[in-house]
């Protein structure tokens, strides 16, 4: 298995997490014909927390960009043909009603609020901009901004599935992100904080034998060198992206 370092510890290079916590055993996929595409600020990438690469895991045929700079991409360099493309944002128009998902491109925005609000002033004039009914309280408790009616990217592209009537595919990525939650909790150290969340998700009946392997102590591992990889270190091992 390849691996990337960083701030001194191995993670699996798919889903990110330290190897103790590696989720990848219980990876799923859905294939919807709705065009899915994540533009993701470059510090997100490595990220354990990061849902949008959750999204890029599960969704089959979505594509990750990643923003570096403004004016880096153009609407032209991210259509797809035949498409309409739409971006979802919390101020943008509701959702056109009985839309044909072959016909839709969504591109979702994703980083931290202050990373998210810089792409969001570009991407804003790529397509139609249009907003989603989303109620309730967030399930991302691994950021502490997810408040005051905030959704994660994977949390809107579950809604965005489900608005479109692929119900199955919802709830498949709704399992792999909380089972993404859940790991990151633990690989914190937030044992209590992680069962709290654990309590009523669907990740409890879905993945029983993981969860069992995840909860067998192991001893200590060695700590490796403090080092830490980035989108811009030399030799860094990158995610699949899409470029310009």
């Amino acid at each position: 298995m390849r691996r990337i370092v960083v701030g001194g510890v191995h993670r699996c290079e798919v889903c990110r997490l330290p190897h103790r916590w590696c989720v990848c055993a219980a990876r799923e996929t859905v294939a919807v014909p709705l065009a899915v595409d994540v533009m993701m600020h470059r510090r997100e990438r490595f990220r354990p927390s990061s849902s949008g690469l959750v999204v890029s895991r599960v969704v089959d045929d979505s594509r990750l960009w990643v923003w570096e700079r403004e004016g880096q991409w153009k609407a032209d360099a991210l259509r797809r043909p035949g498409r309409e493309v739409w971006v979802l944002h919390p101020h943008g128009e509701p959702m056109p009603s009985a839309p044909s998902p072959e016909s839709v491109q969504v591109v979702l925005v994703d980083g931290v609020w202050s990373e998210a609000a810089v792409i969001a002033r570009e991407a804003l004039g790529w397509g139609r901009v249009v907003s989603l009914p989303m109620a309730g309280e967030s399930r991302y408790w691994l950021r502490a901004q997810q408040e005051g009616g905030r959704f994660s990217t994977a949390e809107a592209t579950i809604h965005l599935l489900r608005f479109f009537g692929f119900d199955a595919a919802g709830e498949a990525l709704r399992r792999q992100f909380e089972l993404h939650v859940y790991a990151n909790l633990r690989a914190r150290g937030l044992k209590e904080r992680a069962e709290e969340f654990l309590r009523g998700s669907p990740a409890a009946d879905a993945f029983p034998g993981l969860l069992s392997r995840l909860n067998v102590r192991r001893p200590l591992a060695a700590r490796a060198p403090d080092r830490c990889v980035d989108s811009d270190a030399p030799g860094a091992t990158l995610p699949p992206a899409s470029s310009p």
